[in-house]
């Protein structure tokens, strides 16, 4: 289990780890504190069940933050990264993020895709700080108040990173 960087002095006791079943109820816990159309517990087992990398940061014993990432093809597609609300802005989504992508890279895949709600200043501003591009959007992709919000897609080679970071 790799442990956080020096940088999360803030939080000790952080680590992170593959989702467990045992997780899902804590991981859809931070789902519904965050999201006004949350995934649904049986979308988390479902990841579980097909084989998705499924990450979680530890606090403790509290399920901090997780990510989820699908990968085939060369490619990953990020479906899924969030934090909880109280312990937002300590590096939690850099952690979950950075290993999602180290994950894919040493499975071979060399470019990473994800969506995001254009109204989620922050984690667009998280995605540009590891240099992901934004190449279009997918109309009505999201559900919202009103009907449906686009998404902003987002690309990142993954070889020309590990190029620039070796």
């Amino acid at each position: 289990m790799a442990t956080a960087p020096e940088h999360f002095a803030a939080l000790p006791e952080v680590a992170i780890r593959s989702m467990a079943e045992a997780d899902v109820p804590a991981v859809v816990e931070i789902e519904l504190a965050s999201y006004r159309f949350p995934w649904s517990e049986g979308i988390f087992r479902d990841c579980l069940r097909v084989g998705y990398v499924c990450r979680v940061v530890a606090h403790f014993d509290t399920v901090a933050g997780y990510g989820i990432v699908s990968a085939g093809a060369g490619e990953a597609h990020i479906l899924n990264l969030c934090v909880r609300p109280e312990l937002r802005c300590r590096g939690i989504g850099t952690l979950v993020l950075e290993d999602l992508l180290q994950r894919a890279a040493a499975a071979g895949v060399e470019i990473a895709y994800l969506e995001v709600r254009p109204s989620n200043t922050a984690a667009i501003r998280l995605y540009q700080s590891f240099e992901f591009e934004h190449i279009g959007s997918r109309r009505g992709y999201y559900q919202a108040p009103d009907g449906r919000e686009d998404a902003a897609v987002f690309k990142l080679a993954l070889r020309s990173r590990r190029a620039g970071h070796d």
